[in-house]
Parts: structure tokens; sequence; C-alpha cells
């Protein structure tokens, strides 16, 4: 899965590989809870759940997926903190 991510560069990063579900989800749930609205954080994960995962949690804390992105075997996600 390849979403484009559009040319934005992240306020925070949060690098989850090398766990898997649901860690990488509730790491960047508190993550995104110390950022402002309007901030854009970047997770990189390796456990492939996170095609599924990510926009699920997006669509249900209405954060906004900016872009999915795989390179190798690690997906960069970034999104941007709403509310």
């Amino acid at each position: 899965m390849n979403t484009p991510a559009v040319d934005v560069t992240p306020d925070s990063q949060l690098d989850a590989t090398g766990l898997y579900c649901p860690m990488p989800i509730i790491m960047l749930s508190k993550e995104m809870k110390k950022m402002e609205a309007g901030q854009v954080l970047a997770i990189k994960a390796d456990d492939e759940g996170i095609q599924a995962d990510l926009p699920a949690w997006c669509k249900t804390t209405g954060n906004e997926l900016l872009g999915l992105t795989q390179s190798g075997s690690v997906f960069t996600g970034l999104v941007r903190k709403t509310a």
C-alpha cells in the first residue's frame, strides 16, 4: 500500500520499528496527545498491521492521514493532528 505523502516536514517523529500491534498505535496516540493542532507526526513501523491500523486510528480519532508509504519492510505514515 502506497498512499502518496504530501510534501511536508513533520514536527515530530516516532520510530516504532521492531514493535508489533498494538504498540505502534499506542505510542502514536501518546505522542499525538503532546502535539498542537495542525502539527504533523511521522511514524515509522515495520509491522504490516500499520497498513490497516493507521488509517483506522485516524478515522476513529478524526486526525488526518496525510500519507502512508513503504520502503523495503518499513512503513512511514504522516498524521496531522486536527484537534
